[in-house]
This record gives C-alpha cells, structure tokens and sequence, in this order.
C-alpha cells in the first residue's frame, strides 16, 4: 500500500510540476501578450488545491491547516487551499454494504426499522452517511467508512514522512523554525481518530460532558460503534453556511454564538482536548435555537504549557497586550540561537491595537492570529508544532461564528470566559494527581540537584567546565563571559574574600 500510494503521490506532483512548466513556456512564447502575473499565480494556486484533492483525505486536510500559515504559504495561495472541503464524489451503497456486513453482520438490516439507501446525508472523503431509524423508534445517522481509505490514509503518511525528512536534509534552517516532522505528528494524530470510529464515539462521550453547561451546544450520542461503522442520534438542523439569520432572533443567534466560543474555548483551555475541526459544516442549527456540534473524528490534543501559553496570547489579544502576547507565543514555542526576540515583541507591540476590540465583521480573529505566526517565523522563532491544529480550530470556529453572528467581538468573549477558565485551571493545577506530580518534582531536585550542583562547581574549580553556545557572539566576547561565569560561580563556593 505505501509503494502504491508513493507512486500515486509522484504522478500527482509529476502532472502538476508539468502545468508549471507548461505555464511557463506560454509565457515565454507570448510576451506581447503575455498573462498578468496575478493570472498566473491564481492558475497555480488552483493547480495545487485541485493535486491535493487529487492525492486524497490526508492532503486535504494538510492543504487546509497549510491555508492557515501565512509563514512559507503565499497569500494566493492560502486563500485558494480555504476552499478545500472533506466533500467527495457519492459512492453507490452496495461499495458499503461489505463494510456493514462486516462489522454489523450479514443480518445487519434487522438493527433497523428503516435505512435510506437511495441518497447520502453526506458524502466525506473517508465516509458517507445516511439517514435512518432504530428498531426501538430512534432517528439516528449511520456512518459508514470508504473502502479502502484507512490503508490508503496510513500509506500517505508513511510518504509524507520522507519526504518531510528529504525537507530536514536539504533546507536545515528551515527545519530548525519550523520543525515539519513534529507537525505532521501532531496533525496524524488528530486524524487517527477518523480511521476508528469507536476512537470517534469515545470523542463524542467526552465532549457531551463538556457540552452539559451550555444551553444551547449539543453533541450526538453515539448508540453503536465499530472500527468501520458509526451509529449516532439524529443531529436536527440546518449548517452553519446555510443557515438563514432571520430563523433566530438576534438575542438566541447571539447567545449561541457565545456558547460555542466558550465550549471551544474549554476545550482549548480546560479539557485540552478539542474540536479539531469546527467548520460551519460540522455545526447544524436546530430550529430550537441549539447548535449540535457534529463530526468527531478530528480531535486535538495538548498539554498543559501549551494551553496556558495559548491562553496567554489571547488574552493579549483581548486585552491589547503585545508584548504578554509575544511572550505567551514564545512559551508556545521556543527562541532559537538565531532568534530577534526583541524584534518579535515590537512587531507584535505594533500589531496588536490594530487588531484588538474588532468584531468579526470587522476582522478575521484566525487571521489576526496567523499574522502573529508569520511575524514569529520572520524573526526565527521556532513554533509549537500544535499551533497547525490549534490555528486551524480557531480559524474553523471563527469562521462558523461569523455565520451565526457576525457582531461578536472573541475579545469579548475572552473576557466574559476568562475568570472561569482561571477557576478550573486552579482546580486542576490543586488536584491530587497535579500536587503529586509536584512533590516528585521536588523529591527529584531534594535529591539530585545537591549533586549535580557540588559537581557543577567542582569542574569550575578545577578549570574543567566546557560551555557550549550558539550565540553570535565573537569568540572574544564569549571567553569574557565563560570567565565571568566562571568567578561567579567560584565566588558563590568559595565566599567573599
């Protein structure tokens, strides 16, 4: 499969490189009436959405977290690689029935008192769905997996991780800012929930509980999984894209909107495990005013530094901080020895008012957060290679809240959050398991850091410390600061004298 898959991807890329070509000779041979360039970049831009289509879910998906890093994708680009959607060609359901047979058994119809074969709720680029109803009475929604697509899925990753490491070895300090391999990582690990649905319901469990203090969020119950087949509640509703404004009042689409941030919000900052994947198609409005938050598959994961950093930079945002901003984002990652974080904090120091108490209708939060990416990369500051899901989350829920009510300031809503975010995170960092993490801690410092330190002076005292730096310092300048570390430390040991 990863062989198949790796010639698949070469003739892909083959073709499009090609179209390059291609659209470079055209020019050539025509200069008195050559394309503009703006022509030009638009036809490549569509070139490269319509080879990832082409490649399958997993580029896909990679296309769409690319349209949300400003740092090495063109704008015309970006802009193109928005439009790529999870929409696939309708297979016939006799492809599916092997699958339900499968994992259902050959009798798998008498689960059912009724099953819409003739057409799909929705057609996926790893599933199709349809409509139908339980024995017992139930409305609900079967998920089905495409033939085929898991090893195909793992296959892709497989090739994309050579050529991730080809990157590494040819463009080194590319790779020291922008650690591809772990990004790639942190998306496949998002993605393996979608080639297991029972991963998928589990998913679904956990974000119900999430979703009980919100009036107005609702997450469908899964009634039945299995690796290849999915059964859930009927999600009653219209998607966010089309849903018509004046089906709600503005106080009900006003409220919902809130809501949603704030769960998403939770997710990002509380739970640590979050949507992934909040586009307004994966969010129907019911007639009831509730937004059932569907599609499960796609889930990110972080751990605490990373939500607390994150956390940080938006209240930076919120509260037009730039320079608690720049730090925040720091944490989020790491300052290289090429790092200019002086010139990071004033780029930020200079962007943030411009951005700060704007609504949606006035600007794109996602990409407000993404200029910030793009300032971060200039100034060789690598980033967390979580910021390719949490970027792509943030932008999905803003442009699904954008549907819903577009006059919501997400400053606001930081604000509005922010003291129960506080809360919950002091009730975590205070639980028993957190406060026995944090005595091992310090059992390991107790016991180790006597040592380590009496050993660290001892190499100073006998002239046997070596320092290893990646500085531009001159070689002059770094022995005057190795020797002033170096009384330092022998004034500390031995006292004043």
């Amino acid at each position: 499969m990863v062989e198949r898959r790796a010639r698949h991807t070469a003739r892909v890329l083959s073709r499009l490189g090609l179209q390059e070509v291609g659209r470079a000779a055209g020019r050539f041979r025509k200069r008195s009436g050559r394309l503009s360039e703006r022509t030009v970049e638009q036809q490549r831009a569509v070139a490269i959405r319509q080879a990832l289509e082409q490649l399958g879910p997993l580029y896909v998906k990679i296309g769409q977290i690319l349209s949300t890093r400003p740092d090495f994708v063109p704008d015309h680009v970006r802009d193109e690689l928005a439009l790529l959607t999870d929409q696939a060609t309708v297979r016939p359901f006799s492809e599916f029935v092997p699958a339900l047979e499968e994992e259902l058994g050959a009798d798998w119809r008498r689960a059912f008192d009724s099953f819409d074969t003739d057409r799909p709720l929705g057609a996926a680029s790893l599933a199709q769905v349809y409509r139908a109803t339980r024995r017992d009475g139930t409305p609900c929604v079967v998920k089905i997996q495409r033939p085929g697509s898991y090893g195909a899925v793992l296959g892709d990753m497989t090739v994309l991780r050579r050529l991730t490491r080809v990157v590494g070895r040819v463009a080194p300090d590319f790779a020291e800012v922008v650690d591809l391999e772990a990004m790639l990582d942190v998306v496949f690990r998002a993605m393996r929930d979608e080639l297991d649905f029972t991963r998928e319901a589990a998913n679904m469990k956990d974000a119900r509980k999430a979703a009980k203090e919100f009036r107005t969020i609702k997450v469908p119950k899964a009634l039945l999984a299995t690796p290849q087949v999915l059964v859930q509640t009927m999600a009653d509703g219209e998607a966010a894209h089309r849903f018509r404004a004046d089906a709600l009042s503005r106080k009900q689409r006003k409220k919902m909107a809130k809501e949603f941030v704030a769960y998403m919000f939770k997710g990002f900052f509380v739970e640590r495990t979050f949507h992934a994947d909040p586009h307004p198609g994966n969010v129907l409005i019911g007639p009831d005013g509730r937004a059932h938050v569907i599609d499960w598959g796609m889930v990110g994961r972080i751990d605490r530094s990373v939500s607390a950093a994150m956390l940080g930079t938006m209240v930076g945002l919120a509260y037009n901080d730039g320079p608690a901003l720049a730090q925040s984002w720091i944490r989020m990652g790491s300052a290289t020895p090429w790092s200019d974080v002086a010139g990071f904090t004033a780029d930020i120091a200079r962007f943030v008012p411009h951005v700060a108490n704007a609504s949606l209708a006035d600007l794109n939060f996602g990409v407000a957060l993404t200029s910030v990416l793009a300032y971060s990369t200039n100034r060789r500051i690598q980033t967390s290679p979580n910021i390719s899901v949490l970027g792509k989350a943030v932008a999905n829920m803003e442009g699904t809240v954008r549907h819903i009510h577009p006059g919501l300031k997400l400053s606001d809503s930081i604000r509005d959050v922010l003291q129960d975010i506080l809360l919950d995170m002091a009730r975590d960092t205070t639980s028993p398991e957190q406060l026995a993490q944090y005595g091992l801690h310090a059992l390991h410092l107790l016991t180790h850091g006597p040592g380590q330190g009496t050993g660290v002076l001892s190499d100073v005292a006998n002239r046997q410390l070596t320092l290893h730096n990646r500085t531009r310092l001159s070689e002059k300048r770094a022995r005057e600061a190795a020797f002033a570390l170096a009384m330092l430390a022998l004034g500390r040991r031995h006292g004043p004298t």
